[in-house]
């Protein structure tokens, strides 16, 4: 299995069983490598929430390639009613899909998409993180969020591998709150996202791998630069 890391909060998963993207944010991306051209195939595009650094080119992807976008119920149904294929989900759901388990968790965030028509943003329901079980591994992309305490259910539930987490702040967590999540989830490999893409989250993702090891030494940092690859 290879994670491609393609800037911000996307990421691009290749198994045996399928070819995913989540919050594929590449339009207007100033950190990513990827372009829409790349994406002729998928079989799912996954979405955590409704802004734009997430939601980003997920209408248009799913029209090129057929693939269904995976969301909330709320974003779901704004989705196929632009026209795009969907399978609505909810928190603490779960659906085993020919290329893996999607379970959904909750995010600490907000979710809207910005009206076309103007007049502010249209609701589309909570902010998600998804649990992935893909060739038998447990994966976890926990989306925009804060801290909660209930990451240490999850990592008591689930044996994860890679925990791609949010270090940017303001919006999100910082990198001492992703370290202390990385306590709570207890992964084998946090790789750091959602940094520096903008001023407002520009990060020394170095603190973040000293305090990492320090901290929590059970789980490696790995820093994936946009187009990088790990693989699993």
């Amino acid at each position: 299995m290879r994670i491609h890391f393609h800037g911000h909060a996307c990421f691009e998963i290749v198994g045996k069983s399928g070819r995913i993207i989540i919050d594929p944010f590449l339009t207007g991306n100033p950190c990513t490598t990827a372009k829409l051209e790349d994406f002729t195939q998928l079989d799912a595009i996954l979405v955590t929430h409704g802004h734009s650094d997430h939601f980003g080119d997920a209408i248009q992807l799913a029209k090129q390639t057929g693939a269904p976008i995976i969301a909330v119920f709320e974003l779901a149904a704004y989705c196929r009613s632009q026209g795009a294929e969907t399978h609505a989900m909810h928190i603490g759901g779960k659906h085993l899909f020919p290329f893996g388990l999607v379970k959904l968790t909750q995010a600490l965030h907000g979710s809207g998409i910005e009206n076309p028509e103007g007049g502010g943003m249209i609701y589309v329901g909570p902010p998600c993180g998804f649990l992935l079980q893909i060739e038998g591994k447990w994966l976890y992309h926990a989306g925009d969020t804060g801290l909660f305490g209930d990451m240490e259910l999850i990592g008591r539930r689930y044996p994860i591998e890679v925990a791609m987490l949010p270090i940017g702040d303001n919006f999100g967590m910082g990198f001492e709150e992703a370290v202390h999540a990385s306590q709570l989830l207890r992964p084998k490999v946090v790789i750091p996202m959602h940094y520096n893409t903008f001023p407002l989250i520009d990060q020394n993702v170095g603190e973040f791998l000293h305090l990492l090891q320090r901290r929590a030494p059970e789980s490696q940092g790995k820093v994936l630069k946009p187009g990088e690859t790990l693989e699993i």
